[in-house]
């Protein structure tokens, strides 16, 4: 079963260096295990979803000059993450004023391409 992801969820980006944590902002008013809950709208970069390290895929324009200053030697640049749309596919059967509840079975899509996945709900008690 899915567990419902709260603040401080840790998570990782298929072209990030290092793991992140997802910021849960206290709006949402909906807790659990005492944590403010995440919704499928908690997919802001740089507000929800925050740097992974450096990110290494030559569609992030940063990499790409790196790598061309770098005379074509790939490099990694500073990751931002670029998340334009909601997480996906969210709860199916909790909800929150927000919209559907996060669960670590979602994923969210980097405009570079890379795919961020829940690796710790940050709590292991609730389903969703």
């Amino acid at each position: 079963m899915p567990k419902v992801v709260v603040h401080g969820a840790a998570l990782k980006c298929s072209f990030g260096v290092a793991p992140s944590a997802l910021v849960v902002l206290p709006t949402n008013q909906t807790t659990v295990s005492g944590l403010p809950a995440a919704t499928i709208m908690d997919s802001k970069p740089m507000v929800n979803v925050m740097p992974f390290g450096m990110c290494t895929t030559q569609s992030n324009p940063a990499v790409a000059a790196a790598t061309a200053a770098a005379l074509g030697v790939p490099t990694p640049a500073p990751c931002v993450p670029a998340t334009a749309a909601p997480w996906a596919p969210g709860s199916a059967k909790a909800s929150a004023p927000a919209g559907p509840l996060l669960t670590d079975a979602c994923t969210c899509n980097c405009s570079y391409g890379g795919v961020i996945q829940v690796t710790f709900a940050g709590q292991a008690i609730a389903e969703a």
